[in-house]
């Protein structure tokens, strides 16, 4: 059979258009994009979005797409952070045209360039303190002020410059500033620093270098000497595009890209600030940057969300600049529609209690097979099915509320795949904890309907002997309000105090059927009438299962 198609709907993207009639104009023969992250943490939900447009636009249009870490900030980087980028970016379906670049490659060129514009009178050596510096910058409604040191001499700058460089001065001493218009409206234009010292060895270049350029002096170079087409940016770097401009313009650069903004992705439920990331993990308030609660991409990998899945959420949501927040329940649509055409069956019971089919013989023991999925021939699984069986504590009630569809003194229930049972008596200790069930079967209705009468449930079940032992782990929203820095009232609060308590509860003691034993690491299924789920990645060891809930079979919180 084959498999449903999807009813993802792909969303418009202005930039589609500006590179179509770019190429069909002749400004550009071919495409280069690139996307640049700083290796200081761990991606978000965020980047997937933007990894999917730069790498998915220049494949589209045949060109090519570079992965270069934006590298300036040595205290704040590390090699794990830069492993696990590239990761994420294999693990959605995506590779980079050539090496992996680093701003790091350009840092000497960058530096002749820096001197270039001392030369030509457009930079000087500062020698304000950073808190002198945020004094004179002025602020949204107040013009800054010229640097009493903004006319040295080019020979007294070039002096000063090189001997930063040589690592003559402290931290914080000096800096190299650009000199372009303290009264401008656009704050980044404003001097903005170009070079800081820093006395911190850097993951690439070692102690090399003792100054670093800033991530403005560094980006539209480095898209410059990458020859970039198409640099796109989310929207909070179109203040900084006309100092983007002013650079190259100033610079003689091998080319000059353009600067493209789209909007940045707000997913309702989650934060995607790094600082804020960074926080619930040195804070113990999650495990690891790969939690399956955080909104990480190697968090959602854990959680059991499919490459497909997110790939199609960043269509759905399209690539526009109004921005807006995005509902958490987009992305559960889309696992849900992947996971339900390509994850196999099985069943597993979260709260087992025993059953004992009193007539059922003893010692007889039938191998039951049951597709692996309903619609799509993924071949079948073998359930032993004997006298002793577990079912879920839950499908029992003495007294069932109305509609009540399940086992309940005198009720019958089609066992999945297998016979229909009655409840015959249920046995409880002291304190009133159902302990075991007496039930009997019709023999005759293995694959048919018993006669004269209607079943109305339909319940899963594992054998008693042949089910596997595991470990669930229930996830759900990491915060409790949709914005996280607001409380049920809207009054601004610490994102921490809106985390939700029952964002992860752990089940020990849950019964698998047979077929889980083999599952392989982050393999997807779903539990039939429970959600999906698969198997962790990081804490399953071979006879000591851990599955993860990736999400329910339904929108529950649509109902809350």
């Amino acid at each position: 059979m084959s498999k449903p198609e999807s009813s993802v709907t792909v969303a418009a993207n202005f930039l589609r258009t500006i590179i179509q009639e770019d190429l069909e104009s002749g400004k550009h023969g071919s495409v280069v994009t690139r996307f640049p992250p700083e290796p200081n943490g761990y991606l978000h939900i965020g980047h997937a979005k933007s990894i999917c447009l730069n790498f998915g636009m220049a494949k589209e249009f045949g060109g090519v797409c570079h992965l270069r870490f934006d590298d300036t900030n040595p205290e704040k980087e590390e090699q794990e952070y830069i492993d696990s980028i590239k990761d994420d970016i294999h693990w959605l379906g995506f590779d980079w045209d050539g090496p992996v670049r680093y701003a790091s490659d350009y840092f000497e060129q960058l530096y002749d360039w820096a001197i270039h514009l001392i030369k030509t009178g457009k930079a000087f050596v500062c020698d304000l303190s950073p808190e002198e510096g945020r004094e004179y910058r002025g602020s949204l409604t107040e013009p800054g002020k010229n640097s009493p040191f903004r006319e040295r001499s080019i020979e007294e700058n070039l002096d000063l410059f090189q001997r930063m460089r040589a690592g003559e001065f402290a931290e914080g001493e000096r800096s190299l500033r650009a000199k372009i218009d303290m009264t401008s409206p656009n704050m980044n234009m404003r001097d903005p620093v170009l070079y800081r010292i820093r006395h911190a060895e850097h993951h690439q270049t070692g102690n090399k270098w003792c100054i670093y350029p800033s991530y403005d002096f560094t980006h539209g170079q480095s898209d410059a000497i990458e020859l970039i087409t198409h640099s796109m940016c989310t929207l909070e770097f179109e203040d900084h595009r006309p100092l983007y401009e002013w650079f190259l313009d100033n610079l003689p650069v091998p080319a000059k890209p353009r600067q493209y903004e789209f909007a940045r992705l707000n997913l309702n439920y989650t934060v995607t600030s790094k600082r804020k990331l960074k926080q619930l993990v040195d804070e113990n308030h999650v495990s690891a940057w790969d939690d399956p609660r955080m909104s990480t991409i190697s968090g959602f990998r854990r959680r059991g969300y499919t490459p497909a899945s997110i790939r199609n959420f960043c269509d759905m949501i399209g690539v526009n600049r109004a921005g807006g927040i995005v509902d958490l329940s987009m992305l559960e649509f889309c696992i849900r529609e992947d996971l339900d055409a390509n994850a196999s069956r099985a069943m597993c019971v979260l709260n087992p209690v025993r059953v004992v089919i009193t007539n059922y013989p003893e010692g007889q023991t039938e191998q039951l097979e049951l597709p692996r999925h309903p619609k799509t021939d993924m071949g079948t699984r073998t359930l032993p099915f004997s006298r002793e069986i577990y079912i879920d504590a839950s499908d029992y009630e003495d007294e069932p509320p109305k509609g009540y569809k399940r086992l309940s003194p005198g009720v019958e229930v089609r066992l999945r795949g297998s016979y229909v049972i009655r409840a015959d008596e249920a046995i409880r200790d002291t304190d009133g904890t159902l302990l075991e069930l007496r039930c009997s079967y019709d023999p005759d209705t293995l694959g048919k309907n018993p006669e004269g009468r209607k079943v109305k449930g339909v319940i899963h079940w594992v054998p008693a002997a042949e089910s596997v032992e595991c470990e669930v782990r229930l996830y759900d929203r990491l915060f409790k309000e949709p914005n996280p820095d607001k409380n049920a009232e809207g009054e601004d609060v610490h994102f921490l105090e809106n985390v939700n308590p029952d964002s992860l509860v752990v089940l020990k003691g849950c019964r698998a059927e047979p077929s889980l034993a083999d599952a392989q690491a982050g393999e997807g299924f779903q539990f039939e009438r429970e959600g999906y789920f698969c198997l962790d990645s990081k804490d399953s060891q071979p006879g000591a299962l851990v599955f993860n809930r990736t999400v329910t079979l339904r929108d529950s919180w649509g109902a809350k």
